[in-house]
Parts: C-alpha cells; structure tokens; sequence
C-alpha cells in the first residue's frame, strides 16, 4: 500500500489510450475504485489494481459517477472478481446496473453489433445486495476517508461527483468536461463540455460547474482524461462553450441537415479555441483528437433540442 492519501489512475484503454481513466482511492489498506471503463476494460482494471500492490479483497467501494458505458460497464464483472466491493451509484442508474438489459439494448442501436462486441463485450448484471444506493449528499466511508457523493446532473440526470476533503479534489466523472493531455499547452489545459444524449441540459451543467467550484478544489479528476488545475479559468471556459453550444444548436434547428450544422459549427468553435490557446496545427489536431467527441456532442445537442420543442 502506498501512502494514505494515494490516488492512482488507471488507464482503462478503453478505444485509446489517455482516453477513459478509473481512480484507484487508497485509506489505512482500504481501496475504493471511482469510474471503471467498459466491460471489455474490466481486465485491465483488475491488472492495474493489482499492479498498484492493491489486493483484490481491500477493494470496499465501486463508485460509478454514472452509468454510461465508459464509466460503469465493468461493474458487473468487477464485482464478481473484488469479493468485498459493493457498487456505489445514483437512484436513477442503479436499475440500470441491477439489470442491464435497457443499456445493452440502446448501445447495440447507437454503435452496431460490431462496435457493441469489441468495447462493451461482457456486461452483466450486479446483484442487488451488491448496491449501495447515493441519494446526493451520500457519504461513502473509506476507512476514515470520508468521499461526498454530490448530484451533478447537466451531462446525466444518474451523475453524482465524489468530493475528497482529504486532497481538497473532485472525482467529477463527465461534470467538468474533456480535457485530454495531448492538447495541454504552455497556457495549461484545453477543456471543452461534453454533452452525449440523452440528458443533456444546459441549466444544469452550469449549475453543477458552480457546484464543484464551490468547494475551491485544489484540483478536478475528470474521466477524459486525468487530474486538471486551474479549475476557475477552466469552469470559466466551461460556462462559455456551454452558451456558444446552445447558440449554435439552436441556429441550427429547422434545418434539414441540422446535425451537419451543429458538427460545423462546434468544429468552429473548438478549433478558434484550440489557435487561441495556441494548439500547434488546431484544424487537424481538433479533427483528429475530438472528431468522435464532436459528433457526439452535436447528437446531444439533437436530442436536447428536440426535447425543448416537445416542452413547447
């Protein structure tokens, strides 16, 4: 075991590597595992808690920020291979955990069965005394290390984020966005939301932004990827996009090929970002390191607002 307070990222190689990361949480011989890749990772989570002299037994808590697949489609698997773990997760995703079926069922139509098989291959269900529900304000207790599960919807409406007062840190899941470390420059990090559907809300991510902020963490592990610093001028970068988002979206709707038009217009977007924080090569690097995460975030902003036209 390391030293009390040691946090060890996992790389779950999910797609790529520095794409997807678990947090290995270590107190007084105790461990507990926040996010944890999809089910095909699940090996190679178990090879790198072993790796960090972490036995499989010390293993308490499985905190999942959501279920997305990214984050929570090991849990199945991981639970049957940590003997002592329970699954930490929020009221709205438990049902998902306990019985996958939905989840599987939606992956397999949003990537095709080929895709399904080579990242989410593997998914079970987690046995219901295995889960440990996180209303917001849950305290998971590590051995004397207390972690603060606080509802952070705006991505997801199942999205908790873990508040460590030991380290002054927030386990923000997808809450503080994608800041991936081949874009860090001289000027720091390079952060951008992510707004995948279905829960995209805007109102709300900017008021869980606010809420992690709140607590002036020292710093902000996110799932894509690692630690980031910084988190005022980053939350700040947050805000913005969120509203340059929005803005496009809309301009967008009505339009035949409104989704052509959101994937330009956030292209645009990011990659003036990207020159101004002085990414060498923005246009091609943008394209090559957040081409899938635009698509993505342009269907969220589809869905979102289809959602508001229903709401009338």
């Amino acid at each position: 075991m390391h030293d009390q307070h040691a946090i060890t990222i996992i790389d779950t190689g999910y797609v790529r590597p520095g794409l997807c990361a678990a947090y290995l949480v270590e107190s007084g011989g105790r461990a507990a595992l926040i996010d944890c890749g999809t089910a095909t990772c699940a090996q190679t989570v178990l090879d790198a808690i072993d790796a960090a002299g972490v036995p499989r037994g010390a293993v308490d808590w499985l905190m999942v920020t959501h279920v997305h697949l990214d984050h929570a489609g090991a849990a199945g698997p991981l639970i049957r291979a940590l003997p002592n773990a329970k699954l930490v997760v929020h009221p709205r995703g438990a049902p998902h955990m306990i019985d996958p079926t939905k989840l599987i069922a939606g992956a397999k139509a949003v990537y095709g069965e080929a895709m399904f098989e080579r990242d989410h291959a593997g998914m079970l269900p987690v046995a219901e005394d295995r889960v440990v529900i996180a209303d917001d304000g849950h305290v998971v207790e590590l051995a004397g290390r207390p972690l603060l599960c606080i509802d952070t919807p705006g991505h997801a409406l199942h999205h908790y984020s873990v508040w460590d007062a030991a380290t002054r840190s927030w386990f923000a899941g997808d809450t503080f966005g994608l800041s991936y470390r081949e874009l860090d420059t001289a000027n720091g990090a390079f952060v951008l939301p992510t707004t995948s559907p279905v829960q995209f809300d805007p109102e709300q991510m900017h008021a869980s932004i606010d809420t992690l902020l709140a607590k002036s963490p020292v710093s902000i592990r996110i799932a894509h990827y690692g630690e980031v610093t910084e988190c005022t001028r980053l939350a700040a970068d947050l805000h913005a996009q969120i509203d340059a988002m929005v803005v496009i979206a809309r301009d967008a709707h009505g339009h035949a090929d409104r989704h052509e038009r959101i994937v330009e217009g956030l292209t645009r977007l990011y990659t003036g970002r990207a020159l101004a924080h002085g990414i060498e090569n923005a246009g091609a690097r943008v394209q090559d390191i957040l081409g899938g995460d635009i698509v993505i975030n342009a269907q969220g902003l589809g869905v979102w607002l289809d959602r508001q036209a229903r709401a009338g």
